[in-house]
């Protein structure tokens, strides 16, 4: 298994959004790091769902459920998107700044490629934000 971080901002896409439609492609990605990301990522892999730009933080856990395939939303066919289930919301959000000042977590990606929409995370990082958003 896999492990991911999904970046939204959440004034045009939330998590709380994603949990209404309960099932939902990824799309909109034009950055051709993220599409090698989705078109690595497999069916169960887990994802980091982070609000960016104001939020920043992780909210919450989706899951893969379909792998990479044509973006419906461009007629470009350079371009792929991933089917994901929500999992579960944080208990508390794990913001950037607390990623940050984490020592453990210094070779994360966000923390040294914020920008990346679809970025991937080590295990032991990913166990780390969890443990982070429990109460």
């Amino acid at each position: 298994m896999n492990y991911w971080l999904i970046k939204s901002e959440p004034n045009t896409y939330a998590w709380d959004d994603f949990v209404k439609l309960g099932r939902d492609h990824w799309d909109g990605v034009r950055n051709y790091a993220a599409r090698k990301h989705m078109m690595s990522m497999k069916k169960d892999d887990l994802a980091l769902f982070y609000h960016s730009v104001n939020d920043k933080c992780v909210v919450g856990v989706a899951k893969v459920v379909r792998e990479h395939y044509p973006d419906p939303t461009t007629d470009d066919d350079r371009w792929v998107v991933v089917d994901l289930v929500p999992e579960f919301k944080l208990e508390v959000a794990v913001t950037l700044e607390q990623i940050k000042n984490d020592n453990r977590l210094s070779d994360m990606v966000l923390v040294n490629n914020s920008r990346l929409s679809v970025q991937p995370v080590k295990k032991e990082e990913f166990d780390i934000v969890l443990s982070l958003g429990q109460k």
